[in-house]
C-alpha cells in the first residue's frame, strides 16, 4: 500500500504486514484477564487491549525489511526478516509476557535500530483509559498523554507518572512483616502501602458503620453479606387493590441446575412479603417471571396492568419506594439466600449524610435514561445507606492522608514538594496514596449504587456500566461495602493495588496533562491515538458519575483538574445532539473538530513514522449512493481535508466476539487501525471511472488479506473501507462526470458496491454443488422452493438435484425442495468417507459443530475436512454467507456464520495441533473474580 507520500521515507512494518492472527487472538483473549491489568484501576469506556496497542506501536516504529535493501537485498531475505519480527511481536502480545522486561528491552532495541538512539516521543491526544501511553512506556518510549477529561487525566497519572516516582521503594507502613522489609520490583512497595492502609481504612469504616451494616445471622461478621437485593415499588392503580407493587424483572436468584433459588412473594391484604425457595425446577418454574417489562407492570394481586407512563409520573413525584427482596451471604461452599427480616430493612433507613456532591444529571444526554423516573441529581442514583458509606470512606481517607505523611517522614522521607509539583517526598507520597484511594472509591460507587443488577448466573453484583450508559433498573443489588466480594471497599483497594503492580518498570518518561486535542502542541511528537467514536459514547456526561466523588478528595491534590463542579463539555469531541441543538449541528461540530486536530498534527507532528489511529464504528446508512457510515464519513473527510493519506489499514479484534448484540447495532468485534502519512502537495486528481477501476484492481487482494487476518465477518464491510480509502486518499480529489469533487460518502458507497462484487466473484472458487447452494440460499434461505426451479438451476450450474441429495445438503420431495438446515444435520459425519463432499457442507457442518459442541470439536472436524477441501476457500464461503444473511436480515443464521468466521484462526490452530483449543493459563494469569468490567 505504498503511496507517493511515503516513497521518500522508509516504510514501516505496519505499512506492509502484521501477524494479525496472533494479535487478534491475544487481543480478544485479554478481555477476560484482570489481574495486574490497568482496567482494574478504574473503568474507562471502549478501552483498547494492551496487546493491540503494543503491537501497533512496535510496527509503527520498526522499519519493514523492504526499506533496508542494503541489509536485505532480496525478497527472500526480506521475507525471512519479516518472519523474525513477526515472531517477536507474537511473543510480545501474549499476556503472560506483558511484564517480561527482557522481552520489552529486546523490542526497544529493534525500535532503536530503526529510529536511532532517540526514537520520537509518542503522543496520544485522546488518552482516555491510557492503553496506548502505557504500552508506549512499556516499550521504553517517552510519552505524552493528554485528554480534556479530568477523570482520564487522573487515571493516566496514576498509571504513567506516579508509580515511576517510587520504583523499588520500600513500603512505609509501620512494623511491616519480614517479607515486606524491602521494596520488590517496580511499584510493589507502593502497592503494599495501598493494601496496608486500605485495610486500616476498612477497619475504621467497620467501627463507624457497624450499626448500619448488621450481621443478618445475629453474629458479628457482616462481612459475610455479599449483597442486599431490593425492588422498587409503586402503588397499584386499582383503587380496590392498593398494594405496594414490587417492580421485579425476574424472581430468580440463582439458576444453576440443581441449586436453583428464587424469591417468592406472599400477599397479606395490602402488604407483600418475600420468602426464598430453592431447587424449584424440580417442582416447576414460576409461571410469571417478574412483574415489570418494557411496556409496564402487572399487579401480582389483582392482575391489573400498570402503564410505564404511570411509573414515570410516580418517580417524578418522588413516590417510587423500595422493599428488600432477599439477603445474599457467603455460605460454606456457595452463596446462600435469606428472606429479609424487619431488622435488615430497618438498618438501611439512615439519615441523608451532609456534605454530599450537589450536582445535577444532564437534562438530556447520550446514554442517560433515568431522568424520566425522577432521578435528577447524581446522589439520586444511590440509596441513603450507600451515600453514608461513600461519605464515611471519604472522611476516613482524608484522615489517613495525614497519617501516611507522618509515617513517610518516620520512614526517612523528607517532606518535599506536592505531587503536582513533581515531588517525591512524604507530602507527595501521601497525596499519591490519596489518588489511589479516590480511584478505589470510584470503584465502590460503580458497584454501590441503586442501578446495579444481581447476576443470577454468576451470583454477583454487576456494576452500573454494563453498557456505556446509565439506564433505569427496577430490582437492584446493594453490594456490601464492608464485605469481601464485588463492590466492597476491600476488593476495590485490592484491584487498584494489582493495577499499580502491573505498571511498566522498563519504560520511558511520561508527561500527562489536561489539553484540548484541537489546540495542543504536537511539535516533534509521533501520534498514536484512539479518538472518540462519533456519538457512541458520551464520555464527559458519563464520567461525571466518577468526577463528583473524585473532586472532594483530589481538589487539593490536583486543583487545576478539579476546579469546576463537573467535567468540561463544550469542547468535547463527541457528536452529542442534545448539546449542539440537533444531529446536523452535532455532526458539523464533530467533523470540524477532527479536522482541526489532524490539521494541527500535520503542521507539527513527527513524520519519521506514520501516525496510527484506532477507529471502531458501525452505523450503516443506505441511500442512493449505497451503504455508508456517518462515523467513518466524518472521520475520513476530516483527515483527508487536513492533508493525510491512508497508507495501510488493519482490522484488530479489540472486542470479544460474543459482544455482538445483534445485526444493525453499534457493536463491533474489531477496530480498524489506520496508518497515515501526510499527502504530498503535488498529489494529482483522477476521474470517477479511474477510481472505480483502481478499486476493482486492488480490493480483491486486500479482501483476501483481511479474510486471512481473523476478522469477524460482521466487520468485513467496515474493514474494507480502509483499502478503499487508501485509493481515494492518494489524490487531492476524485472528479465526478459533472466536474464536481466526489464526496467521502459517495466514495464509501462505491467501496461497498465493489466489495459486494468481489464477494460475488469469489463464487468462482467453489465447486458446483456449493455454487448451487449459494444461489438457492440467497433466494430462499432455509425455506422451501419449487422443485422444478431447483432442477433448472442445478442443470445451469452443471450439477443435479439427485447429486445434491446424495451430498447430504439438499432435499426434494413432492414438488418442493429446500436446503438442509444445520440443526437437521446428523452429529456423526466423517469427511474422509464422504463420497460427495462440498465446501458448502463443510462450512455448514463446521458452523453447527462450533455452535453446538464448541471450538475443540469444530477444530477436530476442520482438521479432517482440510484433507479433502481447501480451507481458505471454505473461509471465503463463511464470509459470503454472512454477507447474504446481513442483506436479507436473517439475524440468527448471520450470527452462526459470523461466529465461524470470527473463530476461524483459532479453529485452524486447533486443527493444526489436533489438540485442545484452550491453552493452559500463563503464570499470574486469571480472571480476578472481584472485577466486573
Amino acid at each position: 500500500m505504498e503511496t507517493e507520500a511515503a516513497s521518500h521515507r522508509k516504510r514501516k512494518l505496519i505499512e506492509v504486514a502484521l501477524p494479525l492472527e496472533a494479535i487478534n487472538r491475544e487481543s480478544a483473549r485479554e478481555k477476560s484477564i484482570r489481574h495486574r491489568h490497568p482496567s482494574t484501576l478504574h473503568l474507562w469506556w471502549a478501552r483498547r487491549p494492551l496487546a493491540a496497542a503494543r503491537a501497533v506501536l512496535f510496527a509503527q516504529l520498526v522499519d519493514d525489511p523492504s526499506a533496508r535493501p542494503d541489509l536485505f537485498p532480496t525478497h527472500e531475505a526480506q521475507a525471512d526478516e519479516r518472519k523474525r519480527l513477526f515472531r517477536l511481536i507474537e511473543r510480545m502480545v501474549v499476556w503472560g509476557n506483558t511484564h517480561d522486561d527482557q522481552l520489552m528491552e529486546e523490542a526497544w532495541r529493534e525500535i532503536v535500530r530503526s529510529c536511532g538512539e532517540t526514537p520520537p516521543t509518542v503522543v496520544d491526544p485522546f488518552a482516555g483509559g491510557g492503553s496506548i501511553p502505557v504500552e508506549a512506556q512499556r516499550l521504553g518510549l517517552s510519552v505524552e498523554s493528554s485528554d480534556l477529561n479530568p477523570v482520564a487525566i487522573a487515571i493516566n497519572r496514576a498509571l504513567l507518572d506516579v508509580p515511576r516516582r517510587w520504583l523499588g521503594r520500600d513500603p512505609i507502613f509501620p512494623n511491616p512483616p519480614a517479607s515486606r522489609l524491602t521494596g520488590g520490583p517496580g511499584a510493589s512497595g507502593l502497592a503494599a502501602d495501598i493494601r496496608w492502609y486500605g485495610d486500616f481504612i476498612v477497619r475504621e469504616m467497620q467501627q463507624r458503620l457497624s450499626a448500619t451494616y448488621p450481621d443478618p445471622l445475629g453474629g458479628k461478621s457482616p462481612s459475610k453479606v455479599v449483597a442486599w437485593l431490593w425492588a422498587r415499588t409503586v402503588e397499584c392503580t386499582n383503587p380496590a387493590c392498593k398494594i405496594r407493587l414490587p417492580l421485579v424483572r425476574s424472581w430468580w436468584l440463582r439458576k444453576k441446575r440443581g441449586q436453583e433459588a428464587l424469591v417468592v412473594p406472599r400477599i397479606d391484604d395490602t402488604h407483600v412479603t418475600f420468602t426464598v425457595e430453592t431447587k424449584v425446577r424440580a417442582q416447576g418454574a414460576p409461571v410469571i417471571d417478574g412483574t415489570v417489562g418494557r411496556s409496564g407492570a402487572v399487579c401480582i394481586k389483582c392482575g391489573g396492568a400498570i402503564p410505564l407512563a404511570y411509573i414515570r409520573s410516580e418517580g417524578k413525584a418522588g413516590r417510587i419506594g423500595s422493599q428488600m427482596l432477599a439477603v445474599v451471604i457467603e455460605g460454606a461452599r456457595r452463596r446462600e439466600y435469606l428472606a429479609p427480616s424487619i431488622e435488615d430493612e430497618a438498618a438501611a433507613k439512615v439519615a441523608l449524610p451532609s456534605g454530599l456532591p450537589d450536582t445535577d444529571l444532564p437534562a438530556q444526554a447520550l446514554g442517560f435514561r433515568v431522568q424520566a423516573y425522577g432521578m435528577l441529581r447524581h446522589i439520586d442514583l444511590f440509596t441513603r445507606r450507600q451515600l453514608l458509606a461513600l461519605q464515611t470512606l471519604m472522611d476516613v481517607v482524608r484522615e489517613v492522608q495525614k497519617r501516611i505523611e507522618a509515617d513517610a517522614v518516620a520512614a526517612g522521607m523528607t517532606l518535599g514538594d506536592s505531587l503536582r509539583e513533581g515531588g517525591k517526598g512524604a507530602k507527595s507520597y501521601a497525596e499519591a496514596l490519596t489518588l489511589y484511594f479516590a480511584l478505589a472509591l470510584d470503584r465502590v460507587a460503580m458497584s454501590g449504587n441503586s442501578l446495579c443488577r444481581w447476576n443470577s448466573v454468576g451470583e454477583k453484583v454487576q456494576h452500573v456500566f454494563g453498557r456505556q450508559a446509565i439506564s433505569m433498573l427496577w430490582d437492584f443489588a446493594e453490594a456490601n461495602p464492608l464485605g469481601r466480594a464485588t463492590g466492597s471497599v476491600r476488593a476495590a483497594f485490592e484491584m487498584v493495588a494489582n493495577a499499580v503492580e502491573g505498571t511498566p518498570v522498563f519504560g520511558g518518561d511520561a508527561v500527562v496533562r489536561q489539553a484540548d486535542a484541537a489546540t495542543r502542541d504536537f511539535s516533534n511528537l509521533l501520534v498514536s491515538t484512539d479518538p472518540p467514536y462519533y456519538d457512541n459514547v458520551g464520555y464527559a456526561d458519563l464520567s461525571d458519575f466518577f468526577y463528583v466523588w473524585l473532586r472532594p478528595l483530589l481538589g487539593e491534590v490536583y486543583p487545576e483538574l478539579f476546579q469546576t463542579l463537573l467535567t468540561p463539555k463544550a469542547e468535547e469531541l463527541v457528536a452529542e445532539p442534545f448539546r449542539h441543538n440537533g444531529y446536523e449541528n452535532a455532526e458539523r461540530f464533530f467533523e470540524s473538530g477532527f479536522e482541526r486536530v489532524f490539521a494541527h498534527a500535520r503542521q507539527g507532528a513527527s513524520f519519521e513514522a506514520p501516525i496510527t489511529v484506532f477507529y471502531a464504528f458501525k452505523q450503516a446508512e443506505r441511500d442512493d449512493t449505497g451503504v455508508a457510515s456517518t462515523g467513518w464519513e466524518t472521520l475520513l473527510a476530516a483527515m483527508l481535508r487536513a492533508g493525510w493519506s491512508v497508507t495501510a489499514t488493519w482490522p484488530i479484534r479489540t472486542e470479544m466476539a460474543t459482544r455482538m448484540r445483534g445485526m444493525g447495532s453499534n457493536a463491533l468485534a474489531s477496530s480498524i487501525v489506520l496508518a497515515c502519512r501526510p499527502r504530498p502537495e503535488a498529489a494529482g486528481s483522477i476521474t470517477r471511472r479511474a477510481f472505480i477501476q483502481a478499486l476493482q484492481a486492488e480490493l480483491p487482494r486486500a479482501l483476501r488479506e483481511l479474510q486471512q487476518g481473523s476478522l469477524a465477518p460482521v466487520d468485513l464491510a467496515q474493514a474494507a473501507i480502509g483499502p478503499g480509502m487508501a485509493v481515494f486518499s492518494r489524490f487531492v480529489k476524485v472528479v465526478e462526470p459533472d466536474g464536481s469533487d466526489m464526496s467521502v460518502r459517495t466514495a464509501l458507497g462505491l467501496i461497498n458496491h465493489v466489495l459486494d462484487e468481489v464477494l460475488s466473484e469469489q463464487e468462482g472458487d467453489f465447486d458446483a454443488d456449493t455454487r448451487f447452494c449459494i444461489k438457492w440460499f440467497a433466494q430462499y434461505g432455509w425455506d422451501e422452493g419449487d422443485a422444478g426451479t431447483a432442477d433448472t438451476l442445478s442443470r445451469a450450474i452443471n450439477t443435479s438435484v439427485a447429486g445434491l441429495e446424495r451430498g447430504g445438503v439438499f432435499r426434494a420431495r413432492a414438488g418442493r425442495a429446500r436446503l438442509i438446515e444445520p440443526a437437521e444435520l446428523s452429529g456423526h459425519w466423517d469427511p474422509a468417507t464422504d463420497e460427495r463432499i462440498s465446501v458448502w457442507e463443510v462450512v455448514v457442518r463446521l458452523a453447527k459443530a462450533l455452535n453446538e459442541k464448541g471450538a475443540d470439536d469444530a477444530g477436530r472436524l476442520m482438521a479432517q475436512a482440510g484433507r479433502r477441501i481447501d480451507l481458505d476457500t471454505a473461509k471465503e464461503l463463511a464470509y459470503l454467507l454472512f454477507s447474504i444473511c446481513e442483506r436479507r436480515g436473517w439475524t440468527q443464521t448471520a450470527l452462526l456464520f459470523n461466529g465461524l468466521g470470527t473463530s476461524w484462526s483459532d479453529l485452524a490452530a486447533a486443527a493444526r495441533t489436533g489438540g485442545s483449543l484452550t491453552p493452559p493459563p500463563a503464570q499470574g494469569e486469571f480472571d480476578f473474580s472481584n472485577d466486573e468490567e
